[in-house]
């Protein structure tokens, strides 16, 4: 029968999708879009940073130091075993938002969340995703692209700029170098330009 012509025809094994990278260019069209100045920084620092949106959400003001560039980035609590990353790390970010960071912490007790919500609290995940959207629709950037993207974006860009693999892999918090390879698989080796992504 019909069903049995295709019986002996093997399905290929799924192959590790290639992360999506936007270009600088593309992300800066994307954030130009964003009124709302502390959505703005947010989308700015999960680029600048390489933060995933859960790690962006759980920012303190205590985890900021402008001095340095850097940012104190807490692993989940408890930490799961199918996580990429299961420890605290330091990352960095763009001397372009200190400024803007300054701002949003004047007058914050160094406990309180750096991006509450409306009502003070944590805010959600599910909230900076649909900045992101609206922001990646009103840009009219043609790629079908989650936030996760900018943090791939920031390390391609870094290893395109010569950053040493094994320093993105810190900043990135991957507890195993091959996570971060897959980096090399989009990056451009042609492209050397600028120090930090942002």
């Amino acid at each position: 029968g019909r069903d049995d012509a295709f019986a002996d025809i093997r399905r290929p094994r799924p192959e590790h999708k290639l992360p999506r990278i936007l270009s600088r260019d593309e992300i800066l069209q994307i954030v130009r879009t964003i009124q709302n100045p502390k959505h703005r920084l947010m989308i700015e620092l999960l680029y600048a940073a390489g933060l995933r949106v859960s790690e962006v959400v759980n920012l303190r003001v205590r985890d900021v130091n402008l001095d340095e560039l850097t940012l104190f980035v807490r692993a989940p609590r408890p930490a799961r075993e199918s996580i990429k990353s299961n420890k605290d790390r330091i990352t960095i970010f763009s001397e372009s938002l200190r400024d803007a960071l300054r701002r949003l912490m004047d007058g914050k007790q160094a406990g309180d969340w750096l991006f509450p919500s409306r009502r003070g609290g944590r805010l959600s995940t599910r909230t900076v995703q649909q900045v992101f959207a609206r922001a990646v629709k009103a840009s009219g950037v043609q790629k079908e692209v989650s936030c996760h993207a900018l943090r791939h974006s920031f390390a391609t860009h870094l290893l395109e700029s010569g950053i040493d693999i094994r320093y993105i892999q810190e900043l990135l918090g991957h507890a195993r170098l091959e996570t971060t390879r897959i980096y090399t698989r989009v990056a451009n080796p042609a492209r050397r330009q600028i120090k930090s992504p942002l």
